[in-house]
This record gives structure tokens, C-alpha cells and sequence, in this order.
């Protein structure tokens, strides 16, 4: 079935915005906070930071697993199957979503991906507050909503996240979503030439390392955050920490909003493209 015009035109805006991944410029203060970053992570021994990242990768491997298998997963799965049969009753499966239009699929995926992005809000919120517990806890929470995040675009978009090839895709999506600006191109091209030729949902054959120094960077930053809370804790309005609270529920919104937005212009040009490849016979 060849794309709509409405599809069409979607392809050629995700192209367009392709295209300014490659326009960005650091300002001063960005090359010097990268700077910094990368003497931080340099005084880390070699040995030590890969055997770090080894295990870091293998985490996210089962932590993602865990996700997809949670209740709360399993509910939101039901709640996207539910919306579609407004517009579409008979549909029994995510994969069936993608007999919809692409603008009723992209209803579904704003409406649980602004639930994302308000539970991050009040996480970070939350943590704000300083309370240990709360702080400590605040970058596990944080990576659930931001994977739990991606594998809803999926469902979204009709890919049935209980595979092989689906579980990697939402690592690699994470990855490529937090990259620095000037290596935004570069992993979006690596991201996208994997679906580009058509893919086996129960193999997985391109490379399985997920986690890099670009992960280790924006723990870095989560973790000057929770010191930042910790510091501001006193310095509270009658007993509530209103600057901490702003600080971590803004910074956790902006983060997830940064997952959320590349997860759905992501799976919306895997679907469009997948589109025209089977147009074409691919």
C-alpha cells in the first residue's frame, strides 16, 4: 500500500528535521561543560570504565526485559488496544494498530506520552524535596519511565515490544536519544540503516553494545543533580523546598521530553518507511 498524503508529508518533515541534526553549534559554555565532562570521566582508569560500561550495558538488557513484563506495562498495553478501537473496534493486537491512519496512531502516542512526561515531573518533583529515600531513588525511577516511555511509542505504532529484535530496538533508542548534539546525526543514520532493509522480529544480528561514555555523561549529570537538591534542601520556603522541587521536576521533565519526542519521530519513520519498502517489494 503506497504512503497517503498525509504520510508523505510526514516523511518529508522527519527528513527536514534530519537534516538540521547537522546544523547545531556549541556555544562556549556547552564546549566548556563537555570539557569538563570528559576530564571527569578521564580520571577513571580505562580497565575500570569499560568493565563499568559492560555491566551497565547488561543491566539495562534485563532492566528492560523487567519493564516490559510489569503490570503497569501490561495495563498500558490494554489502554492502547482500547483507544484504537475507537477509531477501529475489531483490532485484538498491537500489531494491528497499523491498519490506522498515521495521525490516529500519533493521538495514541501523545496521549501516553504525555502521561511519561508528567510522571517524570513529579518524580523529579519528589526527589526535589531532598528526602533520602526519594533522591536515592530518583535515577532508577527515571530510566523506568524513560524506557518504559519508548517501548509505549512502540506499541503505539503497532510494534510488539516481546521480541528480540523489539527489546534492542528500545536500548538503541535510548542511546541514540541522549547523544550529544554533534553526534545526533551520526546515530540517527546508525538507527535508522537497521530497519531500512527490513528486520526479523525473533534475531537480532547488528551490534549489541548499548551503553558508552554518552550514558555515563548524563548519569554524571542526574548525580550533580541530586547533589544540588541535597545542598538547596535548607534553603526551603516555610518547610517545602521549592528550588529543589523546580530544579529536579524541570530537569526530569526535560529529559524524558527529550526520550519521548525522539522515540516518536523515530518509530513513526520506521512505520512510514516500512510503508514503502513493502511498496516497493523489499
Amino acid at each position: 500500500m503506497s504512503l497517503t498524503n498525509r504520510e508523505e508529508q510526514l516523511l518529508h518533515e522527519i527528513r527536514e528535521w534530519e537534516q538540521t541534526l547537522d546544523e547545531y553549534d556549541q556555544s562556549q559554555i556547552e564546549i566548556t561543560y563537555d570539557e569538563w565532562l570528559h576530564k571527569a570521566v578521564g580520571l577513571v582508569p580505562e580497565h575500570i570504565l569499560q568493565e563499568y560500561l559492560a555491566k551497565t550495558d547488561d543491566f539495562m538488557f534485563h532492566f528492560t526485559s523487567f519493564i516490559q513484563n510489569t503490570d503497569i506495562q501490561i495495563q498500558a498495553e490494554k489502554q492502547i488496544i482500547n483507544t484504537a478501537r475507537v477509531f477501529q473496534p475489531d483490532i485484538t493486537g498491537i500489531p494491528e494498530l497499523q491498519s490506522l491512519q498515521i495521525d490516529q496512531l500519533s493521538y495514541i502516542c501523545d496521549q501516553q506520552l504525555a502521561k511519561q512526561r508528567l510522571y517524570a515531573l513529579g518524580q523529579g518533583a519528589l526527589s526535589g524535596t531532598g528526602k533520602a529515600l526519594l533522591v536515592g531513588t530518583d535515577i532508577p525511577a527515571l530510566l523506568f519511565i524513560n524506557l518504559q516511555s519508548i517501548q509505549k511509542a512502540a506499541m503505539s505504532y503497532g510494534y510488539n515490544i516481546h521480541t528480540p529484535f523489539e527489546l534492542m530496538m528500545t536500548l538503541k533508542v535510548f542511546h541514540t536519544a541522549l547523544l550529544p548534539p554533534e553526534l545526533q546525526k551520526t546515530g540517527w543514520l546508525e538507527l535508522t540503516e537497521e530497519i531500512e532493509h527490513g528486520v526479523d522480529p525473533y534475531f537480532y544480528e547488528g551490534r549489541d553494545q548499548v551503553v558508552t561514555e554518552s550514558l555515563v555523561y548524563k548519569a554524571i549529570v542526574q548525580i550533580v543533580k541530586s547533589f544540588l537538591i541535597v545542598i538547596l534542601k535548607r534553603k526551603a520556603y516555610g518547610r517545602i523546598p521549592l528550588l529543589g522541587m523546580a530544579i529536579g521536576g524541570g530537569m526530569n521533565y526535560t529529559f524524558t521530553k527529550q526520550v519521548t519526542d525522539y522515540a516518536k519521530r523515530f518509530y513513526q519513520y520506521r512505520l512510514l518507511i516500512e510503508k514503502v519498502n513493502n511498496e516497493a517489494g523489499i
